[in-house]
């Protein structure tokens, strides 16, 4: 993993104007936030850095505004959220660049905490314009950067201004990348995968990158379908996309060459509706008939998938087995779910998850605070799994 410096290497901030680029994306309801997990994630790095005196000046986008103010995307509705969290003042600028930012900044105290506008309601945000960089860096004398969800995307303010001052992680930032480290980077052998979710076409850069780097691959979910069809297995009217047919061949070819082991269901769980208790059986994986389709994999795949778990010291999951919404469909989930808790507990594995529905299936199963590390950060948390290097990351270590 590249070297890159975080709020160890910052000493005598007292004083100093820290932007912090945090991510307050968080989901609304009736005009206040229904989740704060993302704020709560940010909350060590601002509360870290107001109790060193630093003026704290958080910068966060929020929704989609394509570079135009939209009044129901303004931060000012998480500048509530975000005070309750931190329990402490946090003040509001109108804008993230000239005058309002300017002037509230100036009205900070030592160990103050200021939220400015969203930095979308600025076209030079997502094109990364130096102008607007520059805008964006007269307010501060340091960088930091916690919010890894966003470090996919090279924006303003999650890699432009790292090329302006000395950058560093925030406490979230380096959690998710030592995390990282361990799963896929410098990872204790074998190294299981488990990946799942509807659509190989949403998946084909992170299938054909994992089955060069871990030792299993556990394939679940609706694409389980696409590679069974693959190799000639009647899916029924399960979810399968033929047309990958040829892709999902591939992948297997390549996993043999790198001597990576593929893992796909056994049996499965059929219905004939796609609905929460619905009329269903266990079949042989080759015995799925015309008119069901497969909602979940079953127990004889289940205790393979448990085996695999068993023999790893590192585990990386990505989308559920099976449609874990609705049950009893859920059952396969759960139990791998568990009994990776459980190897994770009792410190015989390395477990790292991430992606939305794989956060949801282990909430689920109430094992996510179980798991050495769970991942909020959705698109940046897939595209690290698929070998692609993160612009948010990569200026940090370029930075030292």
């Amino acid at each position: 993993m590249p070297a890159f410096k975080t709020l160890d290497d910052l000493t005598d901030i007292a004083g100093k104007r820290v932007l912090v680029r945090v991510d307050l994306n968080v989901p609304v309801a009736d005009g206040k936030v229904s989740d704060a997990t993302r704020i709560e994630r940010v909350a060590p790095t601002i509360k870290e850095l107001s109790a060193k005196g630093a003026k704290v000046i958080l910068l966060a986008h929020f929704g989609r505004p394509k570079g135009e103010p939209v009044a129901d995307q303004s931060l000012s509705l998480i500048a509530p959220a975000v005070e309750e969290v931190l329990d402490q003042k946090v003040a509001f600028a109108s804008d993230c660049i000239g005058a309002p930012a300017a002037d509230a900044i100036a009205a900070m105290q030592n160990g103050d905490i200021l939220l400015l506008e969203n930095t979308r309601f600025h076209k030079g945000e997502e094109k990364n314009t130096p102008e607007f960089v520059a805008e964006l860096a007269k307010n501060g004398d340091i960088f930091v950067n916690d919010a890894f969800s966003a470090a996919h995307r090279a924006h303003a303010s999650t890699e432009g201004l790292a090329h302006h001052m000395p950058a560093y992680a925030g406490r979230t930032m380096q959690a998710e990348l030592e995390a990282l480290e361990k799963g896929l980077g410098q990872p204790a052998r074998p190294v299981v995968a488990i990946v799942g979710g509807a659509k190989v076409s949403t998946k084909i850069d992170l299938l054909s990158n994992l089955v060069k780097k871990v030792d299993a691959l556990v394939i679940g979910g609706g694409m389980a379908n696409t590679f069974l069809a693959a190799q000639g297995i009647d899916v029924g009217k399960s979810l399968c996309e033929h047309d990958l047919a040829e892709t999902a061949k591939e992948i297997l070819a390549t996993a043999k060459t790198a001597g990576c082991a593929i893992v796909l269901p056994e049996d499965g769980v059929v219905a004939r509706e796609f609905k929460a208790g619905a009329a269903n059986e266990t079949v042989d994986i080759k015995a799925i008939p015309s008119d069901a389709m497969v909602l979940d994999v079953g127990p004889k795949s289940v205790a393979a998938i448990n085996a695999w778990i068993s023999k790893a010291s590192t585990l990386v999951w990505n989308g559920p087995l099976g449609a874990f919404e609705i049950t009893p469909f859920d059952t396969a989930t759960v139990s791998a779910a568990k009994h990776a808790a459980e190897e994770t507990r009792a410190g015989k594995l390395v477990s790292v998850a991430g992606g939305g529905d794989t956060v949801s299936a282990l909430n689920h199963a109430g094992v996510a605070d179980d798991f050495s590390y769970v991942s909020t950060a959705g698109g940046a948390f897939l595209e690290w799994m698929e070998g692609k290097e993160l612009p948010g990351v990569a200026v940090l270590s370029s930075s030292k």
